[in-house]
């Protein structure tokens, strides 16, 4: 079966760009072509700074003829319906279409449609220019004398050129020929802009892909990131240095070259005494450059060393001493400003005179520089939002709420309290100013310098985790304590104005706050009763939707989930351990089968109330005229006792195994007793014992909404 090749060669592609685009471009074209009754047997996208390239296999040489009958109208139907059937079905008289009978609608109109099937090399044709005009791009522009005419190309950069090639393998393939804007599709295509400017032709994607490597082209972004990692981890190595890995930068690198070099640069000893965090962001946001430590394992500590490591595009005469070089004076510069900016926010700022009403006002010491900050914080009256108030408001609440958070996490309030007046001194910082991401790590670091406990420099970077669902928890009860207090205030404080996430939409990450204290909560074992801390019921409903969604990650049942919440339910903790110790219990026989016996009950007991039988407020253990009956209520009066109990004290392992107990019971009695008795007494006794059971699994969860 025959492959396509299709390559769409431009100017740079920003590399945040270029994987989607790739994808785009492979689900653009397949779905067009099978929409147009081709089929494929494998596609793949590839993408490189200057290309987007698309290599599918096995593709049907030509869509199958069809044939289709659409029934149409009565033949005595009015006029303008007959037309519209005409119409549609493409046909230019009635004569044109047949005429079938039914024995109950009688006669009426049948259009036999014909379409023969189209070669895939003009299917191809006619999609792609469609695809490449309204392509997807974030952000796309016009060039060129075109770009003054209406309906000009856009596209991310000047588009160069078009690459489609389509045949089997054993034969020559052919050139789609299509047009956009001036631009020719062909079986040519370029290779690196200086190592290999001429012209290349292409047959198909093996000798494409093998012409590219030749050119100084890696095509593949995965082997980019590979020989990437490879060659910065072997001139580390060389170096007696380790690299210091980073993803998303790898990521980012590989999109910026088609061959990539790896080298190696240095600069002076003294800017090692910044930070190792800062060092980093300041050499990977300048300068898209590695880091390298000294090896741990060897002579060295794990510390940073002088020496990065950069990808260049291009293989230097000199063997890129000058790029290494080039860059190695950026990378200077841009530490000294960090330098500058490090010893800065260790020194007194210019306006203590000032700050001393805001350093009463939070027990701050003017003596200490993020004390300082967080003054200054405070004076400036900086906003945190217009209807929430300043970040030294927000301050005052969060240590409030972080004090009577302390003794449920077991936190020295004091602690707690000193920890969250500095939460976001920091902010103040010349560092954090140049470098938001080291929000939170450079208050520890300062928080360290001026001999702040452990306990409170390690909240003052934590309180912000966790962040995602893989980000770290916190474990330190006095970061705890500051955490959930940061991220409770956040959501009572946009829910009391009325700012909640609306569909995808949630420009206060309040989704991601509410997960952050369900992780904290259910990962650290904190019974913490959010009720008891301003929590409204919509606040609550929401900890329950985002608690659902954490579970089922976990691999929780959604029906398990739904039996055991209920609108009163704000114990997080609790709630996930009966949702685990109820799973446990219903995978034993003894729990499915009260399962069953449970919804039994259920069901007698709604059929009866539908009909309005009478049932009695009360068991009545004389009117019991059989051994199963009196068995069941002894079994009933025990296990709610004994499971109401273990709830209490949030033994929910022995609460399921209170309720085990009811499973002979239940199964005799439905076996032996007719609960719907001809005696009106013996009835309603019967049906009260019936609810009887309902409430004793009640204790644990919601059995009717269990499914099974």
């Amino acid at each position: 079966m025959p492959d396509l090749l299709l390559e769409l060669r431009s100017e740079e592609i920003p590399a945040r760009m270029q994987r989607k685009a790739a994808g785009d471009l492979r689900k653009l074209v397949t779905d067009a072509l099978v929409d147009a009754g081709l089929t494929y047997e494998a596609a793949r996208e590839y993408w490189t700074p200057r290309r987007l390239a698309l290599d599918l296999r096995g593709l049907t040489a030509r869509s199958a003829d069809i044939r289709e009958e659409r029934k149409g109208p009565r033949v005595d139907a009015p006029e303008k319906a007959i037309e519209g059937f005409l119409r549609s079905a493409g046909l230019s008289s009635v004569s044109e279409a047949e005429v079938q009978s039914d024995p109950k609608k009688g006669e009426f109109y049948v259009a036999i449609i014909e379409k023969p099937g189209r070669d895939a090399a003009e299917i191809i044709a006619d999609v792609m220019p469609g695809i490449i005009r309204d392509f997807p791009w974030p952000k796309s522009m016009r060039w060129g004398k075109a770009s003054a005419k209406p309906g000009a190309l856009r596209w991310v950069r000047p588009l160069q050129s078009i690459l489609c090639t389509f045949g089997p393998e054993t034969e020559e393939p052919e050139v789609i020929a299509f047009e956009v804007d001036g631009i020719v599709a062909s079986n040519l295509t370029w290779g690196h802009r200086f190592h290999a400017p001429d012209a290349i032709v292409v047959r198909r994607f093996d000798d494409y892909i093998d012409k590219l490597m030749a050119a100084k082209v890696v095509l593949d972004p995965e082997r980019r990131k590979e020989t990437i990692l490879a060659d910065a981890k072997n001139l580390a190595f060389a170096a007696g240095l380790e690299l210091v890995e980073d993803e998303g930068l790898l990521d980012e690198v590989s999109g910026l070259v088609e061959w990539p070099v790896t080298l190696m640069g240095e600069f002076e000893r003294e800017f090692l005494e910044i930070p190792d965090d800062v060092i980093r962001l300041t050499i990977k946001t300048n300068q898209k450059c590695f880091v390298t430590r000294r090896a741990a394992a060897g002579e060295g500590d794990g510390a940073l060393a002088n020496r990065f490591i950069l990808v260049s595009n291009i293989e230097a005469k000199d063997g890129g001493r000058e790029i290494a070089f080039g860059n190695g004076k950026v990378v200077r510069a841009r530490l000294s400003d960090a330098l500058y900016f490090w010893n800065t926010d260790q020194s007194d700022l210019p306006d203590l005179s000032d700050l001393t009403a805001s350093a009463e006002k939070f027990s701050l010491d003017l003596g200490k520089p993020l004390d300082q900050r967080m003054a200054r914080l405070d004076r400036l009256d900086v906003t945190f939002h217009a209807k929430l108030g300043s970040q030294g408001e927000r301050v005052a609440r969060i240590a409030k709420l972080a004090k009577e958070l302390a003794p449920i996490v077991n936190a020295d309030p004091a602690l707690a309290v000193r920890a969250a007046h500095l939460s976001k001194a920091d902010l103040q910082t010349e560092v954090v100013q140049e470098f938001p991401e080291v929000q939170g790590t450079m208050g520890r670091i300062y928080a360290g310098l001026q001999g702040e406990d452990a306990s409170a420099a390690a909240a003052v970077e934590e309180h912000y985790k966790p962040q995602g669902p893989s980000d770290a928890v916190p474990t330190d009860p006095v970061s705890i304590a500051v955490a959930l207090a940061d991220k409770l205030d956040t959501l009572t404080g946009f829910w009391s104005i009325d700012e909640k996430p609306t569909g995808s939409k949630d420009p206060y990450a309040l989704r991601r706050a509410a997960l952050g204290v369900i992780r904290i909560v259910v990962e650290n074992g904190v019974n913490l009763p959010l009720s008891d801390l301003g929590v409204s019921e919509d606040l609550l409903s929401f900890f329950h939707d985002r608690l659902k969604v954490y579970l089922r990650d976990q691999g929780a049942r959604h029906d398990l989930i739904d039996a055991v919440i209920t609108p009163e339910s704000d114990d997080l903790l609790s709630i996930t351990s009966r949702v685990a110790a109820l799973g446990i219990f219903l995978d034993s026989e003894d729990g499915a089968n009260l399962l069953a016996g449970a919804k039994r009950a259920a069901n007698i007991l709604a059929a009866e109330e539908k009909k309005g039988t009478a049932i009695a407020n009360g068991v009545d253990p004389s009117l019991f005229t059989q051994d199963e009956e009196r068995a069941l209520h002894e079994a009933v009066e025990t296990a709610t006792t004994e499971a109401q109990n273990a709830v209490d004290t949030e033994d929910y392992p022995a609460a399921m195994t209170a309720l085990a107990k009811l499973r002979g019971p239940v199964d005799a009695f439905f076996e032996a007793v007719l609960v719907n008795a001809e005696d009106e007494n013996v009835r309603a006794n019967r049906l009260a014992l019936v609810a009887r059971i309902r409430a004793a699994t009640s204790t644990v969860a919601d059995f009717s909404k269990i499914s099974g």
